[in-house]
């Protein structure tokens, strides 16, 4: 954006002159079906990080409506759009002790129900995406697995260093050339929030079906097209665009296709909390649509407790009501035979 009208295309606090405006690469290929005629879906802005000033469009793609970032960040570009303050490194020093204590409870009902899809104690266990590692720890709390039977792939080599330090099986890698996992050894592999952050979802998907066990399950969690607060800010403000660092965005139909492609059999659908996005939602819409970035502080999800936990609630009655909510949760299954 180097000319003025383009300029004064950007919104309110994009203007410092320290924002930088990234390398991208076009991809013109849908990951899915591997079409070339697109439509424009939705456009934006790195609202909450403000990493870099560049405008990024998600297009549909007309043979299977699957949802992707084009043009996207180029891969020499990751270290910018992923800050060393992204929250997902630091989880436990951003967020409240007491918003994480609540976490770890849904956390633990979302494995409970997991785990009763694969109807056995997991032996070994990979958490794609593993952040600071808590998913990791959960395991080991409940299920008494230990460290070397616990993988995690993360993209931070500080991260990993901390986890690898600790005893567990951790690798700065990315899934698709990740080859320290044995193949057919894994009970359970989880993924949660992060197959709209790579680069070619059918190669993931594939990867982790690699990784399996006979009767090994697969949970995917993605944020979810179908959902009211998508619908509602579809244009650019939804929380779950992420504006650029997420990729392909799925409805349940892509992602049935997705896993099946791989070789795994869909055996549930569930709907999860989303509070962040509708949090997200909000909070863009007020500050970069209505220029009220006082009032939309109120929604930033780190430290908004009181609509964290409103919005919890509300998704968790819709759920519970049988209603598509912000986050949905596949749970797919690698062949017994």
């Amino acid at each position: 954006m180097n000319s003025r009208d383009e300029k004064a295309t950007l919104p309110c606090g994009f203007e410092d002159p320290g924002i930088p405006e990234i390398e991208i690469e076009n991809i013109g290929a849908c990951a899915l079906c591997r079409g070339r005629a697109f439509g424009e879906f939705a456009s934006g802005f790195d609202y909450e990080l403000r990493t870099c000033r560049n405008k990024w469009t998600f297009r549909e793609c007309a043979s299977c409506s699957h949802v992707q970032l084009d043009p996207r960040p180029a891969p020499a570009t990751l270290g910018t759009i992923y800050p060393a303050h992204y929250y997902s490194y630091n989880m436990d020093k951003q967020v409240s002790a007491f918003a994480l204590k609540g976490k770890e409870f849904l956390d633990r009902l979302k494995f409970s129900s997991i785990l009763v899809s694969l109807g056995r104690k997991p032996l070994a266990f990979v958490d794609v995406g593993c952040g600071d590692g808590r998913y990791l720890r959960l395991l080991e709390r409940i299920h008494g697995l230990p460290r070397n039977r616990l993988y995690g792939l993360e993209l931070s080599e500080t991260t990993i260093e901390r986890l690898r330090e600790s005893g567990y099986q951790a690798y700065c890698e990315r899934v698709e050339t990740c080859e320290a996992i044995p193949a057919g050894s894994i009970d359970l592999v989880t993924m949660f929030h992060v197959i709209e952050h790579v680069a070619d979802p059918a190669i993931v998907a594939r990867k982790v079906a690699e990784w399996l066990a006979p009767g090994g399950v697969f949970a995917l969690e993605t944020p979810n097209l179908n959902a009211l607060d998508a619908r509602l800010f579809k244009a650019s403000y939804w929380g779950g665009y992420h504006f650029p660092r997420h990729w392909h965005l799925f409805r349940e139909a892509t992602l049935t296709a997705l896993l099946q492609d791989a070789g795994l059999e869909v055996v549930a659908m569930r709907y999860q909390t989303g509070h962040s996005f509708w949090m997200y939602s909000m909070h863009h819409f007020l500050c970069y649509r209505l220029g009220l970035e006082w009032l939309s502080r109120w929604f930033d999800p780190l430290r908004g407790l009181p609509f964290l936990f409103a919005f919890t609630g509300f998704d968790k009655l819709r759920a519970a009501l049988g209603f598509r909510t912000s986050a949905v949760l596949a749970i797919a299954r690698k062949p017994a035979a």
